[in-house]
Protein backbone atom coordinates (compact mmCIF):
# COMPACT_ATOMS: atom_id res chain seq x y z
CA UNK A 1 0.00 0.00 0.00
CA UNK A 2 0.79 3.48 -0.99
CA UNK A 3 3.11 6.26 1.25
CA UNK A 4 0.60 9.19 2.28
CA UNK A 5 1.53 11.71 4.40
CA UNK A 6 3.60 10.13 7.21
CA UNK A 7 2.70 6.80 6.09
CA UNK A 8 4.80 3.93 5.92
CA UNK A 9 3.92 0.98 3.62
CA UNK A 10 3.13 -2.07 5.04
CA UNK A 11 6.06 -4.52 5.60
CA UNK A 12 8.46 -1.84 4.63
CA UNK A 13 11.79 -3.26 6.48
CA UNK A 14 10.77 -6.82 5.61
CA UNK A 15 10.01 -6.28 1.61
CA UNK A 16 13.28 -4.65 1.38
CA UNK A 17 15.23 -6.77 3.53
CA UNK A 18 14.05 -10.07 1.35
CA UNK A 19 15.22 -7.73 -2.02
CA UNK A 20 18.19 -7.95 -0.80
CA UNK A 21 19.07 -4.69 -2.75
CA UNK A 22 22.79 -4.26 -3.74
CA UNK A 23 24.33 -1.44 -5.08
CA UNK A 24 24.87 -1.78 -8.53
CA UNK A 25 21.70 -3.55 -9.18
CA UNK A 26 18.34 -3.40 -11.01
CA UNK A 27 15.06 -3.37 -9.24
CA UNK A 28 11.19 -3.27 -10.16
CA UNK A 29 8.51 -1.56 -8.00
CA UNK A 30 5.26 -2.50 -9.52
CA UNK A 31 3.03 -0.40 -7.49
CA UNK A 32 4.69 2.84 -6.73
CA UNK A 33 1.80 4.97 -4.54
CA UNK A 34 3.92 7.45 -2.79
CA UNK A 35 7.31 6.30 -2.92
CA UNK A 36 7.58 4.47 0.19
CA UNK A 37 9.08 0.91 -0.81
CA UNK A 38 10.90 2.55 -3.66
CA UNK A 39 12.63 5.24 -1.26
CA UNK A 40 13.68 2.87 0.25
CA UNK A 41 15.50 0.92 -2.30
CA UNK A 42 16.52 3.74 -3.65
CA UNK A 43 18.69 4.19 -0.15
CA UNK A 44 20.35 1.09 -0.67
CA UNK A 45 21.15 1.82 -4.64
CA UNK A 46 24.52 3.33 -5.62
CA UNK A 47 25.09 5.59 -8.16
CA UNK A 48 24.91 2.76 -11.03
CA UNK A 49 21.50 0.81 -9.86
CA UNK A 50 18.45 1.44 -11.39
CA UNK A 51 14.78 1.25 -10.15
CA UNK A 52 11.67 1.19 -12.90
CA UNK A 53 8.33 1.95 -10.66
CA UNK A 54 5.07 1.47 -12.10
CA UNK A 55 1.70 3.24 -10.89
CA UNK A 56 -1.63 3.80 -12.95
CA UNK A 57 -2.28 6.54 -11.08
CA UNK A 58 -1.64 10.22 -12.39
CA UNK A 59 -1.69 11.68 -8.88
CA UNK A 60 1.22 8.84 -7.80
CA UNK A 61 3.08 9.29 -10.92
CA UNK A 62 3.21 13.43 -10.25
CA UNK A 63 4.20 13.46 -6.65
CA UNK A 64 7.27 11.14 -7.80
CA UNK A 65 8.79 13.43 -10.29
CA UNK A 66 8.53 16.16 -7.89
CA UNK A 67 10.34 14.52 -5.48
CA UNK A 68 13.06 12.55 -7.42
CA UNK A 69 12.77 13.93 -10.96
CA UNK A 70 16.42 14.59 -10.70
CA UNK A 71 17.15 11.09 -9.63
CA UNK A 72 18.60 9.28 -12.99
CA UNK A 73 18.54 6.13 -11.23
CA UNK A 74 14.54 6.37 -11.09
CA UNK A 75 12.71 5.64 -14.16
CA UNK A 76 8.52 6.22 -13.53
CA UNK A 77 6.26 4.19 -15.74
CA UNK A 78 2.73 5.45 -15.85
CA UNK A 79 1.50 1.65 -16.21
CA UNK A 80 -0.01 -1.31 -14.62
CA UNK A 81 2.50 -3.78 -13.51
CA UNK A 82 1.42 -6.40 -16.03
CA UNK A 83 3.37 -4.37 -18.58
CA UNK A 84 6.86 -4.95 -16.81
CA UNK A 85 7.87 -7.39 -19.29
CA UNK A 86 7.52 -4.88 -22.29
CA UNK A 87 8.96 -2.28 -20.19
CA UNK A 88 11.59 -3.95 -18.85
CA UNK A 89 12.62 -5.26 -22.51
CA UNK A 90 12.37 -1.34 -23.69
CA UNK A 91 14.99 -0.67 -20.66
CA UNK A 92 17.20 -3.43 -22.14
CA UNK A 93 16.83 -4.97 -18.46
CA UNK A 94 14.84 -8.05 -19.40
CA UNK A 95 16.97 -11.40 -17.53
CA UNK A 96 18.69 -8.78 -15.49
CA UNK A 97 16.20 -7.29 -13.11
CA UNK A 98 17.80 -8.18 -9.28
CA UNK A 99 14.50 -7.96 -7.37
CA UNK A 100 10.58 -7.44 -8.36
CA UNK A 101 8.24 -6.33 -5.75
CA UNK A 102 4.32 -5.98 -6.18
CA UNK A 103 2.50 -4.27 -2.75
CA UNK A 104 -1.11 -4.70 -3.86
CA UNK A 105 -4.31 -3.44 -3.27
CA UNK A 106 -5.43 0.45 -3.11
CA UNK A 107 -2.61 3.10 -2.12
CA UNK A 108 -3.89 4.74 1.22
CA UNK A 109 -3.75 7.82 -0.30
CA UNK A 110 -6.29 6.52 -3.03
CA UNK A 111 -8.56 5.07 0.25
CA UNK A 112 -8.43 8.42 2.08
CA UNK A 113 -9.08 10.77 -0.87
CA UNK A 114 -13.41 11.01 -0.81
CA UNK A 115 -12.84 12.14 -4.54
CA UNK A 116 -11.19 8.92 -5.89
CA UNK A 117 -14.85 6.56 -4.53
CA UNK A 118 -13.01 3.81 -3.20
CA UNK A 119 -13.91 3.97 0.31
CA UNK A 120 -17.61 3.89 1.79
CA UNK A 121 -16.76 5.71 5.10
CA UNK A 122 -16.87 9.32 3.64
CA UNK A 123 -19.42 10.57 0.49
CA UNK A 124 -17.70 10.83 -3.10
CA UNK A 125 -18.41 10.07 -6.54
CA UNK A 126 -18.49 6.28 -7.31
CA UNK A 127 -15.39 5.78 -9.07
CA UNK A 128 -13.07 3.30 -8.09
CA UNK A 129 -10.10 3.38 -11.09
CA UNK A 130 -6.50 3.58 -10.13
CA UNK A 131 -5.99 5.31 -13.64
CA UNK A 132 -8.89 7.87 -14.03
CA UNK A 133 -8.22 8.16 -17.64
CA UNK A 134 -9.31 4.48 -18.51
CA UNK A 135 -12.65 2.75 -18.75
CA UNK A 136 -15.81 2.42 -17.14
CA UNK A 137 -15.58 4.06 -13.50
CA UNK A 138 -17.78 2.14 -10.80
CA UNK A 139 -20.85 3.79 -11.33
CA UNK A 140 -20.77 3.17 -15.08
CA UNK A 141 -20.48 -0.41 -14.08
CA UNK A 142 -22.91 -0.25 -12.44
CA UNK A 143 -25.36 1.25 -14.64
CA UNK A 144 -24.64 -1.11 -17.35
CA UNK A 145 -23.84 -4.47 -15.90
CA UNK A 146 -26.49 -7.42 -15.97
CA UNK A 147 -28.18 -8.77 -12.49
CA UNK A 148 -26.12 -11.90 -12.70
CA UNK A 149 -22.93 -10.27 -13.56
CA UNK A 150 -22.90 -8.09 -10.79
CA UNK A 151 -24.10 -11.13 -8.44
CA UNK A 152 -21.27 -13.32 -9.87
CA UNK A 153 -18.64 -10.61 -9.63
CA UNK A 154 -19.66 -9.67 -5.97
CA UNK A 155 -19.37 -13.41 -5.22
CA UNK A 156 -16.39 -14.36 -7.18
CA UNK A 157 -14.25 -11.32 -5.84
CA UNK A 158 -15.82 -10.05 -2.82
CA UNK A 159 -16.77 -13.53 -1.61
CA UNK A 160 -20.28 -11.95 -0.20
CA UNK A 161 -22.90 -14.76 0.37
CA UNK A 162 -25.98 -11.85 -0.15
CA UNK A 163 -24.57 -11.19 -3.62
CA UNK A 164 -27.66 -11.98 -5.35
CA UNK A 165 -29.42 -9.95 -3.13
CA UNK A 166 -27.46 -7.39 -3.75
CA UNK A 167 -27.49 -7.12 -7.15
CA UNK A 168 -31.17 -7.46 -7.19
CA UNK A 169 -31.32 -4.06 -5.12
CA UNK A 170 -28.79 -2.75 -7.25
CA UNK A 171 -31.00 -3.64 -10.30
CA UNK A 172 -34.11 -2.26 -8.82
CA UNK A 173 -32.64 1.37 -7.76
CA UNK A 174 -31.10 2.09 -10.96
CA UNK A 175 -34.81 1.84 -12.26
CA UNK A 176 -35.35 4.74 -10.75
CA UNK A 177 -32.03 6.74 -10.27
CA UNK A 178 -28.54 5.86 -10.93
CA UNK A 179 -25.94 4.99 -8.05
CA UNK A 180 -23.73 7.79 -8.14
CA UNK A 181 -21.63 8.46 -4.96
CA UNK A 182 -20.45 5.75 -2.79
CA UNK A 183 -22.63 6.73 0.48
CA UNK A 184 -25.61 5.63 -2.19
CA UNK A 185 -24.20 2.47 -2.18
CA UNK A 186 -22.84 1.75 1.13
CA UNK A 187 -26.24 2.41 2.09
CA UNK A 188 -28.12 0.47 -0.48
CA UNK A 189 -26.01 -2.64 0.24
CA UNK A 190 -26.64 -1.61 4.17
CA UNK A 191 -30.26 -2.28 3.61
CA UNK A 192 -29.98 -5.42 1.28
CA UNK A 193 -27.70 -7.35 3.13
CA UNK A 194 -30.04 -9.13 6.55
CA UNK A 195 -27.14 -9.93 8.67
CA UNK A 196 -24.12 -8.07 10.02
CA UNK A 197 -20.31 -9.35 10.38
CA UNK A 198 -19.09 -7.96 13.59
CA UNK A 199 -16.21 -4.69 13.22
CA UNK A 200 -17.35 -4.78 9.50
CA UNK A 201 -19.35 -2.55 7.87
CA UNK A 202 -22.10 -4.52 5.47
CA UNK A 203 -20.63 -3.10 2.20
CA UNK A 204 -17.09 -4.02 2.59
CA UNK A 205 -17.04 -6.86 0.39
CA UNK A 206 -19.32 -5.30 -2.26
CA UNK A 207 -16.93 -2.44 -2.70
CA UNK A 208 -13.99 -4.57 -2.98
CA UNK A 209 -15.40 -6.80 -5.59
CA UNK A 210 -16.41 -3.65 -7.68
CA UNK A 211 -13.13 -1.92 -7.31
CA UNK A 212 -11.39 -5.16 -8.33
CA UNK A 213 -13.69 -5.49 -11.46
CA UNK A 214 -13.28 -1.74 -12.51
CA UNK A 215 -9.61 -1.89 -12.09
CA UNK A 216 -8.92 -5.62 -13.71
CA UNK A 217 -6.87 -6.42 -10.48
CA UNK A 218 -6.65 -10.23 -11.05
CA UNK A 219 -5.92 -10.18 -14.52
CA UNK A 220 -3.13 -8.00 -14.03
CA UNK A 221 -1.59 -9.63 -11.04
CA UNK A 222 -1.92 -12.84 -13.25
CA UNK A 223 -0.05 -10.97 -16.18
CA UNK A 224 2.77 -9.20 -13.96
CA UNK A 225 3.16 -12.71 -11.92
CA UNK A 226 4.17 -14.18 -15.14
CA UNK A 227 6.35 -10.99 -16.73
CA UNK A 228 8.56 -11.37 -13.20
CA UNK A 229 9.37 -14.72 -13.73
CA UNK A 230 10.42 -13.95 -17.45
CA UNK A 231 12.63 -10.33 -16.40
CA UNK A 232 14.38 -11.66 -13.33
CA UNK A 233 18.08 -12.50 -13.15
CA UNK A 234 19.60 -15.82 -11.97
CA UNK A 235 18.55 -15.48 -8.05
CA UNK A 236 16.55 -12.37 -8.63
CA UNK A 237 13.92 -12.24 -5.56
CA UNK A 238 10.18 -11.70 -6.79
CA UNK A 239 8.88 -10.29 -3.04
CA UNK A 240 4.41 -9.71 -2.98
CA UNK A 241 2.23 -8.48 -0.35
CA UNK A 242 -1.26 -9.29 -0.64
CA UNK A 243 -4.26 -7.88 0.91
CA UNK A 244 -7.13 -10.22 0.90
CA UNK A 245 -7.24 -13.78 0.34
CA UNK A 246 -7.96 -13.71 -3.46
CA UNK A 247 -4.99 -11.91 -4.18
CA UNK A 248 -3.22 -14.14 -2.17
CA UNK A 249 -4.31 -17.81 -3.51
CA UNK A 250 -3.40 -16.34 -7.05
CA UNK A 251 0.30 -15.96 -5.22
CA UNK A 252 0.47 -18.62 -3.16
CA UNK A 253 -0.70 -20.81 -6.44
CA UNK A 254 1.49 -19.21 -8.75
CA UNK A 255 4.94 -19.67 -6.68
CA UNK A 256 3.90 -23.13 -5.80
CA UNK A 257 3.73 -24.19 -9.22
CA UNK A 258 6.43 -22.22 -10.81
CA UNK A 259 8.73 -23.95 -7.89
CA UNK A 260 7.63 -27.25 -8.70
CA UNK A 261 7.90 -27.27 -12.47
CA UNK A 262 5.97 -29.53 -14.92
CA UNK A 263 4.44 -32.59 -13.08
CA UNK A 264 3.55 -35.75 -14.81
CA UNK A 265 0.06 -36.75 -14.76
CA UNK A 266 -1.50 -38.81 -11.86
CA UNK A 267 -0.30 -42.38 -12.20
CA UNK A 268 2.43 -41.59 -14.56
CA UNK A 269 5.82 -43.58 -12.35
CA UNK A 270 8.40 -40.63 -12.32
CA UNK A 271 11.26 -40.29 -9.47
CA UNK A 272 11.69 -36.94 -8.25
CA UNK A 273 15.11 -37.13 -9.31
CA UNK A 274 13.99 -37.44 -12.82
CA UNK A 275 11.41 -34.32 -12.43
CA UNK A 276 12.69 -30.61 -13.96
CA UNK A 277 12.58 -27.98 -11.15
CA UNK A 278 10.45 -24.82 -11.84
CA UNK A 279 12.04 -21.42 -12.46
CA UNK A 280 11.63 -20.12 -8.96
CA UNK A 281 12.50 -21.43 -5.71
CA UNK A 282 10.23 -20.75 -2.71
CA UNK A 283 12.03 -18.63 0.25
CA UNK A 284 10.80 -18.75 3.82
CA UNK A 285 7.71 -18.89 5.37
CA UNK A 286 4.70 -16.52 4.95
CA UNK A 287 5.78 -12.84 6.70
CA UNK A 288 2.46 -11.43 8.27
CA UNK A 289 2.69 -8.04 9.93
CA UNK A 290 3.34 -7.92 13.73
CA UNK A 291 1.60 -6.13 16.71
CA UNK A 292 3.26 -2.89 16.62
CA UNK A 293 2.78 -2.40 13.05
CA UNK A 294 -1.10 -3.69 12.88
CA UNK A 295 -1.41 -0.93 16.24
CA UNK A 296 0.34 1.77 14.66
CA UNK A 297 -1.53 1.02 10.47
CA UNK A 298 -4.44 -1.28 11.21
CA UNK A 299 -4.54 -1.85 7.06
CA UNK A 300 -1.50 -3.72 7.72
CA UNK A 301 -3.71 -6.66 9.96
CA UNK A 302 -4.36 -8.26 6.43
CA UNK A 303 -1.01 -7.95 4.94
CA UNK A 304 0.73 -11.54 3.40
CA UNK A 305 4.22 -11.01 2.17
CA UNK A 306 5.84 -14.43 0.25
CA UNK A 307 8.88 -14.87 -1.71
CA UNK A 308 10.60 -16.09 -4.29
CA UNK A 309 13.96 -16.86 -5.67
CA UNK A 310 15.01 -17.10 -9.69
CA UNK A 311 16.53 -20.25 -10.11
CA UNK A 312 20.13 -19.80 -11.51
Amino acid sequence: MGQGQGHRPVLLEEAVAALRVVPGGCYLDGTFGRGGHSAAILERLGPEGCLLAFDRDEEAIAHGRERWGADRRLHLERASFATLAEVAERHGVTGKVNGVLLDLGVSSPQLDDPARGFSFQQEGPLDMRMDRSSGPSAADWLAAAPEAEIARILREYGEERFARRIARAIVERRKELPLRTTRELAELVAGAVPVRERHKHPATRTFQAIRIQVNRELEALRQGLEAAVQVLAPAGRLVVISFHSLEDRIVKRFLREQSQGHQPPRGVPVTADRLEPGPLRLVGKPVRAGPAEVAANPRARSAIMRVAERRA
